[in-house]
């Protein structure tokens, strides 16, 4: 019988292990333990993915020999709708997600996207950061399903405006009978109410889904019409503040809790990091120096809501908020809303 490589070598193993004798002091060497970390956004989202690359950088750096970090973008490892199961069954040690993506399943995440709350949370991104009061209420909430949020980014990110083509739409009224391309599920009850008909399309698929005229008009972050160079099938964007999301570092509850110091300390710089620079970066750099202006250069039309239209749309985006704190709970609703607008809560 021919012996393969792997069969000598454990017959040998078994053959000497009675000979072995212990060094007094020696320690076998702990091997590098891998960690694998993922996110669907492709690199051309490189202004949210900046961040992550960032994090990823100093996670690997602050562990040194201790950890092996693999990342996976652009859904080559799990998709998009599948990093949360991906997560809970142990394939992946972490996620980044887009909060408007879960909030069905994890409904507290839905703070960072109430329409007509977006606006003040996005100017004070602060509220959201690490050991804030909100942060700690996020994830009082998302430890009853054995999640643990590390880091939002140090905030939301601007918020997403209704956009659109042939099909001009320059006011509430002109919404009625669209059919429009939104995420959120919050959003998209709001929007209801003035007559669009929603329609959730993988972000991949909507160039093709404007080009095509499967959709009228889409609510997006800016991040997505440059990521997907939709600006060269758009002509208009009426910005009326929508909806918003945060891209947070989601780890197990059980899993963040089981962590050695020598391991845990690695993943906390890192999201300090993320947390003090992702969001700023993006708002204050990214959107209004390259991507605002390249809208812009593409010859969108930027129209700005009225006065009439941003109060109409407040009025409506209340019943948003009495359903969703019958979602989380009137408590801890109300109590995240509060923090949001940045009362003692």
């Amino acid at each position: 019988m021919t012996m393969t490589r792997r069969a000598a070598l454990t017959s040998l193993a078994a053959g000497s292990a009675g000979l072995a004798l212990p060094i007094a002091g020696w320690r076998p060497a702990r091997a590098a333990e891998t960690v694998t970390g993922v996110t669907y956004l492709p690199p051309s989202y490189k202004g949210l993915t900046w961040g992550m690359s960032g994090f990823v950088e100093r996670l690997q750096q602050n562990a040194g020999d201790a950890l092996t970090v693999e990342f996976y973008d652009s859904g080559t490892l799990v998709k998009a709708d599948e990093q949360v199961s991906a997560l809970r069954a142990g394939t992946i040690d972490f996620m980044f997600h887009t909060s408007s993506y879960i909030t069905r399943s994890f409904e507290i995440l839905g703070i960072t996207g109430l329409p007509s709350l977006v606006e003040p949370l996005y100017e004070n991104g602060e509220r959201l950061s690490m050991e804030t009061p909100l942060w700690n209420l996020i994830n009082e909430e998302l430890a009853k399903d054995n999640l643990f949020m590390l880091s939002a980014g140090g905030g939301i990110f601007e918020p997403e405006y209704v956009w659109s083509g042939a099909q001009k739409v320059a006011s509430l009224d002109e919404l009625s009978g669209k059919r429009c391309r939104v995420v959120s599920y919050e959003a998209s009850t709001a929007l209801e109410k003035f007559g669009v008909a929603p329609v959730r399309i993988p972000s991949s698929e909507t160039y093709l889904a404007l080009q095509r005229g499967t959709v009228d008009a889409l609510v997006a972050n800016i991040s997505t019409v440059i990521g997907r160079s939709l600006q060269e099938q758009l002509k208009y964007c009426y910005k009326l503040p929508t909806t918003a999301y945060a891209i947070s570092v989601y780890l197990l509850k059980d899993r963040w809790d089981g962590l050695d110091d020598a391991t845990r300390q690695p993943y906390w710089n890192a999201a300090k990091w993320y947390d003090e620079n992702s969001a700023s970066h993006v708002n204050n750099e990214v959107y209004p120096n390259e991507y605002w202006p390249t809208v812009e250069q593409a010859g969108v039309e930027i129209i700005e809501p009225s006065a009439d239209d941003v109060q109409r749309f407040a009025d409506a985006s209340q019943e948003i908020w009495t359903w969703w704190k019958g979602q989380v709970g009137e408590e801890v609703g109300q109590r995240a809303i509060d923090l949001a607008l940045g009362k003692s809560a």
